[in-house]
């Protein structure tokens, strides 16, 4: 069920939230947290569908914001106004969706509209799936959530966000980019357990300025206490990890395709299910967990744990 609001408000949006859910006899509880998503029209189609597929794991209410800012004089003109659409109901995945368009003065105060909305007693998560602003614990929308949501995959220059992220890092902040690296972290993990051997070197492979890669080596490097190489291939993404021990080299290489081969010193190698994970996935994996991801602060920072307050 979708209902259309033409300069609304926040208690009028409300009201159509509460009229929709007795339409289809379906109460509000059940929802576990309200998702800020802050995007423009363009990237707005994918990031509702990833934040519906995410919401069958965790029933959520959803924000989208998307300010429409003033791009010529006629633009500029346009008075402040708020448009709503409420998607409820099979529209809206396990849970309920406001797709909000502010236009005017009212894109520079998107938080006193959003306040209004947000579900009581319930944990609040913004996620930029495009550009975010250089602080995001700072920022209007971002001060009012748990866990804050970034993405460099989808920046111009990502190496110069990733130095100012580590700058500007607050406990709740996160990246996609991290996000993607959990089944290699887990891996490596693991590989390392059953080799129970120092790992004197250490090389990652990935496409030439890929976040993930450097965030990964800056990680192994803080962890292992070891200079991680970065080593180019044509990609797609991260390629291959090679851990340096005296008994011989630890290898994951994933050349391409969703599966890796796991080499360990003295065992015969193994086939690993690796492939790139979707949107969707991302974002569930970072709503099962609301506290301070320190190990996204070590990888940022390229230092240990106590070293990064």
């Amino acid at each position: 069920m979708k209902i259309d609001l033409t300069d609304t408000t926040a208690s009028k949006i409300n009201k159509a939230l509460v009229e929709g859910r007795r339409a289809i006899g379906t109460p509000a509880v059940g929802m576990v947290l309200t998702m800020v998503i802050v995007t423009d029209e363009e990237n707005a189609y994918d990031a509702i569908k990833a934040a519906e597929e995410a919401s069958h794991e965790h029933p959520s209410r959803t924000l989208v914001v998307i300010k429409r800012h003033a791009r010529t004089p006629r633009d500029r003109a346009v008075p402040s106004r708020l448009d709503a659409e409420v998607r409820v109901g099979a529209d809206a995945g396990t849970g309920e969706t406001v797709v909000l368009r502010t236009y005017g003065e009212t894109s520079e105060h998107a938080d006193s509209v959003v306040l209004p909305l947000l579900l009581p007693d319930a944990p609040v998560v913004v996620w930029w799936p495009g550009e975010a602003p250089e602080n995001p614990s700072k920022d209007p929308l971002g001060a009012l959530a748990q866990r804050r949501i970034t993405d460099l995959y989808a920046v111009a220059d990502p190496f110069r966000v990733l130095e100012t992220r580590a700058r500007t890092y607050a406990p709740g902040d996160t990246d996609l980019a991290w996000t993607r690296l959990t089944p290699w972290r887990s891996m490596l993990a693991a590989a390392l357990d059953q080799s129970r051997t120092e790992v004197i070197s250490a090389a990652v492979e990935a496409e030439e300025e890929n976040p993930a890669a450097e965030l990964l080596a800056r990680w192994l490097g803080a962890r292992l206490g070891v200079t991680v190489e970065r080593v180019v291939t044509r990609g797609p993404v991260v390629t291959a990890v090679r851990l340096g021990t005296a008994d011989g080299d630890i290898v994951i290489d994933r050349p391409e395709g969703p599966l890796a081969t796991l080499s360990l010193p003295g065992q015969p190698s193994r086939t690993l299910a690796l492939k790139v994970r979707p949107t969707s996935d991302l974002i569930a994996e970072e709503l099962r967990r609301l506290d301070a991801d320190e190990m996204y602060a070590v990888a940022l920072r390229g230092a240990p744990a106590e070293e990064t307050v």
